[in-house]
């Protein structure tokens, strides 16, 4: 990055910081933009330049790592199953969250910490992670060569979904424990899964079933 985009990641960042200890500190609802701003002293209006609002604020990493999810799954190559695929684009977010510095790390606990202890947080996160979702179904039906209405890649996607669900919760925070925990999800999924279940449709095979609507 230039020195122009440092300096704007550098702003953020400290944004961030400060929302996080203001939420653990004073709560979420107690705390207002203008605290947020205050802390880093800048003004209300350079926060509204890097974020919508304050859960904008409260939900910015967790919506970073969606972001990369999808951008690690779009470069997977063509040549892995879907659900082959979305396992690895998860192994590399994780191993990016393993690879942060001191900084990012503290950053990371803190948030779930805040988004796991506000109600209204977490409905925040379950909205951002449907959106990715659906993006999910679309690059997973490019994939199989189907539509995203089609159920097969619904289902490759719900089903990855549904492990990456049990993985992440407010008992396993830790990268580390995060990574060794989805590979025991994914072991057990493989074992439970009938070979070739996400493969698309063969010549002469039951065609892909479209969901109602």
């Amino acid at each position: 990055m230039g020195l122009r985009e440092r300096k704007k990641q550098r702003t953020r960042d400290a944004l961030i910081d400060a929302a996080l200890d203001l939420f653990l500190t004073k709560g979420y609802e107690a705390t207002t933009v203008d605290q947020i701003a205050a802390e880093v002293e800048v003004s209300p209006r350079t926060f509204f330049r890097y974020f919508a609002s304050k859960e904008d604020v409260a939900l910015s990493l967790t919506a970073d790592e969606q972001r990369l999810l999808l951008a690690e799954l779009a470069a997977r190559p063509d040549s892995e199953s879907p659900f082959t695929a979305l396992c690895q684009a998860m192994r590399s977010l994780l191993r990016i969250l393993r690879e942060a510095d001191d900084a990012e790390a503290g950053r990371y606990l803190r948030c779930q910490k805040v988004v796991h202890s506000t109600p209204a947080l977490l409905a925040g996160t379950m909205r951002l992670i449907k959106e990715n979702e659906r993006r999910m179904v679309a690059e997973v039906a490019r994939r199989l060569g189907a539509e995203p209405c089609d159920l097969q890649p619904q289902f490759v996607v719900a089903v990855f979904v549904s492990v990456a669900l049990a993985c992440f919760d407010e008992r396993t925070q830790d990268p580390a424990v995060l990574a060794r925990r989805l590979e025991d999800l994914l072991a057990l999924a493989e074992r439970s899964l009938c070979p070739g279940w996400d493969q698309p449709v063969r010549s002469g095979a039951a065609e892909p079933v479209t969901a109602p609507g």
